[in-house]
């Protein structure tokens, strides 16, 4: 494959680590060998996931990358100490909409910053979210009153009205909103906020080309990097989203397929 590759942008959880992997797992010694051996060849390699900066930072230092870290879908870039560089905050009264929406229909919310994580009620989806990126729940009734600015506001519901509750937030909100769905969550972002949009303002700060570019990741929130990058794969347990996106499909068992097209890029 001919290829002139300067950038690599990694998810983490699903392309670095295997599903179903503990919370606090690091990527294995294989990931941590092709990391190394990018690095070597002057190859640029950072870390875009959803996780918070503190659930972040131990996988970028197991790994031994000393670049900017895109958080949160891409609502926080961090530098590698952790100083924010970049953040996207929701409009404050979307924000609020969102909690008056969220309480009028009974589901929980989780309302978060770089920093602190709010949630209204205790659920597993919270407890999740909070273990894989390193931060404490705080339990919030009114989060909105609690001084923190939203860069993310997730709505917790259950598996059969979460495509719901995302088509009444499209509906009402459009494009000044980006929604992503999980299993039981809508998760909402400042419409800038996408690892695609990171990743493209990175690559711009570094002087790399799109074509240059190659980002992996398994899931719906890589959509928007995948799509953007010149080169891009999903694993092969990606779901459907992160297939029709991807330029390739990376063959193989947990992360075997992420590696063997890391050391390709050599």
């Amino acid at each position: 494959m001919s290829q002139n590759i300067k950038l690599v942008a990694l998810d983490i959880d699903g392309t670095l680590l295997a599903p179903g992997v503990p919370y606090d797992a690091v990527p294995d010694d294989s990931v941590v060998e092709a990391v190394a051996a990018l690095k070597a060849s002057g190859i640029v390699v950072m870390l875009a996931t959803g996780r918070m900066y503190p659930g972040t930072a131990p996988i970028a230092n197991h790994l031994g990358i000393e670049e900017p870290i895109i958080c949160q879908q891409g609502a926080s870039i961090h530098h590698p100490n952790g100083e924010l560089r970049h953040a996207y905050s929701i409009d404050q009264d979307i924000a609020l909409e969102l909690y008056e929406f969220a309480v009028k229909h009974g589901y929980s919310l989780a309302w978060f910053d770089h920093e602190r994580y709010l949630v209204t009620d205790m659920t597993p989806a919270a407890e999740f979210f909070a273990a894989v990126s390193g931060v404490k729940i705080e339990m919030h009734p009114r989060p909105h009153e609690s001084g923190v600015k939203a860069t993310g506001i997730d709505i917790v519901s259950n598996e059969q009205s979460s495509s719901d509750v995302h088509r009444m937030l499209e509906a009402r909100y459009g494009s000044r909103v980006a929604l992503l769905d999980f299993t039981t969550v809508t998760a909402i972002h400042e419409p800038r906020a996408s690892k695609g949009n990171a990743l493209a303002m990175i690559a711009s700060d570094l002087g790399v080309e799109q074509s240059q570019v190659l980002a992996i990741g398994d899931g719906i929130n890589d959509v928007s990097m995948l799509s953007w990058a010149g080169y891009s794969g999903t694993p092969a347990h990606g779901d459907a989203f992160a297939k029709d996106s991807a330029k390739e499909i990376l063959e193989g068992e947990g992360v075997s397929g992420v590696v063997a097209r890391l050391l390709a890029v050599l």
